[in-house]
């Protein structure tokens, strides 16, 4: 039986309605994200045409998923909203904060004895507050969503980016920062701005080596890593009845990695199937009854032109195997092109490690199919070239594919079998040799491959492809070896050529497993005693961020100008950084050292200007902070890409900086911006990026008036005593001011709690 099925029955229950009066209002037949939003306004709002990627809208989400690296600082925030209990179902789930190193058992234990205080911390939390909690092995927050809470029509939020895993089961599903979950945990409307909408038409089959995977490695290359920002992600077609609901969460996975705000699928057959495959006969029992609610209207997808802000098309049949990389996800070269591709780039093409896995490719069906591959370089004589690393998605995943003899196959392969977890994918892999920062290559099934994601190596070449394609290439150890074409020599001599993939879209014995991980909070939470030393290490109570005191912020330091790209990775690093997570003085002491210093061509060097010499960037913040200077971060477009932690504004806010002015905005690290009392504003000519001099004195001004849609005005004082004055956009709405003003949401939640 499913978890929260009162729940679920009470959003079927009222979907039909609200549909139906959404289809009024709008005035034409509704798309299934349209239907899902609409279902799920704020009660007591005003239903309205909202205009796509204009208006603000409030919505009251579903359900609420917390990781552990992000739910420290969610809940620090959410114990200070003076409130008894959640008010949706919530969940904390551990699997960042366990490092892959030897294998899963020792792994696991070594994460427990390092972690402790946390984990006790997060699971006294989960007690007191009534929070589901997914214990360390358990699985990869994402996969054990999916098995467990995601059901069709549903929305819901989760402090992790690639939350959107769960549109692969029809839902909107939206990765937030910590803020954003207090919101709906503390019973506030959460605010987003209405989504443009993106159909992309599947049609025909995949065939041989061409997987789900390849379709979003597909869609990143045409839409790249902002073609999708404010937008969400529609799929439909007959393309999308021949695949599996897992492979649709992969792709939903991965669109995060494009910036959309989520994506999704209508409900089908195979949802239906793997719904009762996870024990949730009752879920694909009411969701048959409104089965007709659970897609888009047939005018949209019969015309999506007239319905869709853009329409992508895709031919499932004609589509190839795609590799995507290096050092970003929307590079994407068909597998068939690689090898003259690194030829050009001069990438190595000595393939070191393939590692499966992950969130996004973590499911039975991509384990068998990759054990398929692995199968056959056993039985055709084939010693891989490359080492193997394979990351189960949970422990439901891993009992069933270790009953079933997968984890064999890839043990005869000398492969080492991580905890489930995410492991790698999260740069939470102590791999032997990466400290020699050595030029090399490595294939994984994960979603990002930023400089330094996985292994902490700048000069770490990662590829992103499916399973059976990491499984190929690793086996020859060979970044353009093409498995469509290409032999491998066996260990007798003889030329031998690889088999396309098989598996199964779901176990044919069923699942099994004997402990799944999960435990239930306390039933009466009043009484539970959450702790946090005052000289710990790994955590601190928050101290609310001061009000705005009514004035323009004038005098400020430019702390950097960031050049190129500058991810969530290059604000706030994670790997060894994790264990700080909920600690937010100790983890400031990473703010901002991955970007490049526009000046010098540099990471963490900047100059202070109070003493003139070049400094570590945490340092030098720290240095104006003592001396109550204002600072300002300057950066390039699409600032703030990746991951959705708000360690990357809270840091920043933490030490002083007041503002940050950028080309463009990822959208949720826009949004923590905002939720941290922070200024987040845009060149209105970008130009202007150009005209910030490293030694400025820096202005902003109109702050006393500031409103809805207008400009705010940026003086740059330069060192020879002239100015330069140039409007800056910002995207505040009254209640977003209002945060500003008070100096953060958490500051007005809590008034609004007293």
């Amino acid at each position: 039986m499913a978890f929260d099925i009162e729940m679920i029955k009470q959003c079927y229950t009222r979907m039909e309605g609200r549909v139906k009066a959404a289809r009024e209002i709008v005035g034409k037949p509704l798309t299934l994200s349209e239907k899902i939003l609409y279902s799920h306004l704020w009660p007591g709002g005003e239903p309205e045409a909202f205009e796509r990627g204009t208006s603000y809208v409030e919505f009251a989400p579903d359900r609420v998923a917390m990781q552990d690296a992000t739910a420290q600082m969610a809940l620090l925030q959410f114990m200070q909203a003076g409130k008894k209990s959640v008010a949706v179902p919530s969940t904390v789930h551990l699997d960042h904060l366990i490092q892959a190193k030897l294998g899963a058992d020792q792994d696991l234990q070594e994460s427990i004895n390092k972690n402790n205080e946390v984990f006790n911390f997060l699971e006294s939390v989960s007690n007191k507050y009534g929070i589901g909690f997914w214990k360390p092995g358990a699985g990869i927050i994402h996969q054990v969503i999916l098995e467990n809470y995601a059901f069709p029509g549903g929305m819901m939020i989760g402090t992790d980016s690639h939350t959107v895993n769960a549109g692969g089961l029809g839902m909107v599903a939206i990765g937030v920062g910590g803020a954003d979950a207090v919101d709906v945990m503390a019973s506030m409307p959460w605010e987003l701005k209405f989504p443009k909408l993106i159909g992309v038409n599947l049609t025909g089959k995949l065939s041989g080596w061409t997987a789900p995977k390849d379709v979003i490695l597909k869609v990143a290359g045409i839409l790249t890593v902002k073609g999708g920002t404010g937008c969400i992600l529609e799929y439909f077609g007959p393309g999308t009845e021949t695949m599996s609901c897992t492979g649709k969460g992969t792709i939903c996975n991965m669109g995060a990695e494009i910036g959309a705000t989520t994506s999704t699928f209508g409900y089908d057959a195979s949802m239906e199937r793997y719904l009762r495959a996870t024990d949730r006969d009752d879920v694909a029992d009411e969701a048959n009854k409104v089965k007709e609610h659970l897609t888009g209207d047939p005018e949209v997808y019969a015309d999506p032109n007239s319905y869709f802000d853009q329409v992508i098309e895709i031919d499932l049949s004609e589509l190839k195997p795609h590799l995507n990389g290096p050092f970003t996800p929307d590079r994407a070269t068909p597998v068939e092109d690689m090898r003259a591709e690194a030829a050009a780039n001069n990438w190595p093409t000595e393939v070191e490690w393939g590692l499966i896995g992950s969130c996004t490719n973590s499911s039975y069906e991509d384990i068998s199919r990759a054990s398929s591959i692995a199968q056959q370089a056993v039985d055709k004589g084939l010693v891989p070239k490359a080492e193997f690393g394979i990351n189960p998605g949970s422990e439901l995943v891993r009992y069933t594919i270790e009953r079933d003899g997968f984890i064999e196959i890839f043990e005869n392969l000398g492969a080492k079998i991580f905890t489930n977890a995410c492991g790698p994918c999260i740069g939470q892999w102590a791999r032997e040799g990466a400290d020699k920062e050595e030029k090399n290559t490595i294939v994984h099934s994960f979603n990002r491959n930023f400089s330094k994601r996985a292994d902490g190596n700048p000069n770490t070449h990662a590829f992103v492809g499916s399973p059976e394609m990491v499984a190929a290439v690793a086996i020859a150890g060979d970044l353009g070896f093409n498995p469509v074409t290409d032999s491998l020599t066996n260990d007798k001599g003889e030329e031998v050529m690889l088999d396309e993939p098989t598996g199964w879209e779901l176990p044919p014995n069923g699942f099994d497993v004997e402990d799944r991980g999960y435990q239930a909070p306390a039933e009466e939470g009043t009484d539970v005693e959450v702790v946090v030393k005052p000289d710990s290490e790994r955590l601190q109570l928050l101290t609310p961020f001061e009000a705005w005191d009514g004035n323009d912020i004038v005098g400020m330091r430019l702390l950097i100008k960031a050049k190129g790209q500058c991810t969530t990775d290059h604000i706030s690093m994670a790997g060894p950084w994790l264990r700080f997570r909920g600690h937010l003085d100790n983890i400031s002491n990473n703010c901002l050292i991955g970007a490049v210093n526009a000046y010098n061509e540099e990471t963490n060097s900047v100059k202070n200007q109070i003493t003139g010499e070049y400094g570590e960037v945490p340092a030098t913040a720290r240095a104006y902070k003592a001396e109550g200077i204002a600072t300002i971060v300057v950066g390039d477009e699409n600032y703030g890409e990746g991951s959705s932690r708000e360690h990357a504004a809270m840091e920043p806010r933490f030490l002083g900086v007041r503002a940050v002015l950028v080309k463009s905005f990822a959208r949720i690290h826009e949004t923590n911006l905002k939720k941290q009392g922070m200024l987040g504003l845009t060149f209105v000519n970008k130009s202007d990026y150009d005209r910030i001099l490293e030694d400025d004195s820096i202005d902003i001004v109109g702050l006393t008036s500031f409103s809805v849609g207008e400009p705010l005005t940026v003086i740059l004082n330069h060192a020879d005593g002239s100015k330069y004055e140039f409007k800056v956009n910002h995207s505040y709405n009254p209640s977003q001011i209002e945060w500003f003003k008070a100096g953060s949401a958490l500051n007005l939640i809590k008034v609004a709690s007293e």
